[in-house]
């Protein structure tokens, strides 16, 4: 593999993988369309018996679950216990489909992945382990260190059939262009992917399009989502609004047409993150729906016909 282009590596790992934890999508389907989840930390602290069937209304097919300090949904499933939560889930028809564990970490997941395939889930996103800022030789030596380490977690992934997303998230190893191409080149595991946020890179639609097409099949989550005016400080809504699909500068147009192209089979999240975090990125349940369905709406006349 490492005498190949990184376009002829794409097209290798392509033709000779596949996540078993992804959802089913042939290139004899009729017409692609994204496979969204709902990110229940868009709507703060809210219960889960209030989010669910938000779920259907925003076309999600599935549940992504937050931890505090962003949402706290993952706590009130502990609460409530796995049993009362099966329930509610079926009672609303919906699927657990993602768990992000940000503060777990990746060597830290043994007992959640157990949860995850005891609930059916089949993803679960968090971030990269090792040290930031490195470029060149350097970066490459020390994802390969951060692949070794994970190597007795990837097991587990694959005996239990979880995809591990690693977000390429600010202030990580995982977080620069060569960073995420590098992960997904030296990965031993078709059970480690990539859950790509475009927040983090650089708001360049031809480098973003490039990036999806070097990962191919890498991908596992493709957040919506994009830097507008940044997450960090307090601001008017309008302008922390710019985060979402179709109000900040992004043009969405060329992302969409490449996931499209090659019938992406993750998950996509319509995504941004309120000041301060815990807070639904609105006043009202209803609102958060309104607003992700502004951007959705947006999202699916951008897809090729």
């Amino acid at each position: 593999m490492k005498n190949l282009s990184r376009r002829q590596f794409h097209h290798a790992v392509l033709a000779s993988t596949s996540f078993a934890a992804l959802p089913t999508l042939t290139s004899a389907a009729p017409g692609w369309q994204p496979r969204y989840l709902l990110p229940s930390c868009m709507y703060g602290y809210a219960p889960l018996a209030e989010i669910l069937p938000e779920t259907a209304k925003i076309g999600a097919v599935g549940l992504d679950i937050w931890p505090k300090v962003h949402g706290n949904q993952r706590e009130q499933l502990d609460e409530m216990g796995v049993e009362k939560f099966q329930a509610l889930l079926k009672h609303h028809q919906v699927k657990l489909e993602c768990i992000t564990q940000y503060k777990l970490g990746p060597f830290g997941l043994t007992n959640e992945m157990k949860l995850a395939k005891e609930l059916g889930c089949r993803t679960i996103v968090t971030g990269g382990a090792g040290p930031k800022d490195l470029t060149g030789d350097k970066l490459k030596s020390a994802i390969k260190d951060f692949l070794g380490k994970m190597a007795p977690h990837l097991k587990q992934a694959e005996d239990l059939g979880i995809t591990i997303a690693i977000e390429n998230h600010g202030n990580n190893l995982i977080f620069s262009p060569d960073s995420i191409r590098w992960l997904a080149e030296l990965s031993p595991s078709k059970n480690l992917a990539i859950a790509l946020a475009p927040y983090h890179l650089p708001q360049e639609e031809k480098l973003l399009v490039q990036i999806i097409r070097d990962l191919g099949p890498r991908v596992a989550m493709f957040y919506a989502w994009q830097y507008g005016n940044g997450c960090m400080k307090k601001m008017p809504k309008d302008q922390e609004l710019q985060q979402m699909p179709g109000r900040g500068k992004l043009d969405f147009g060329p992302i969409v047409a490449e996931l499209a192209n090659n019938r992406y089979l993750g998950w996509v999240e319509i995504f941004m993150h309120p000041t301060p975090r815990g807070l639904p990125i609105l006043d009202t349940t209803k609102e958060v729906t309104a607003e992700i369905n502004l951007a959705r709406n947006y999202l699916q006349k951008l897809i090729p016909t």
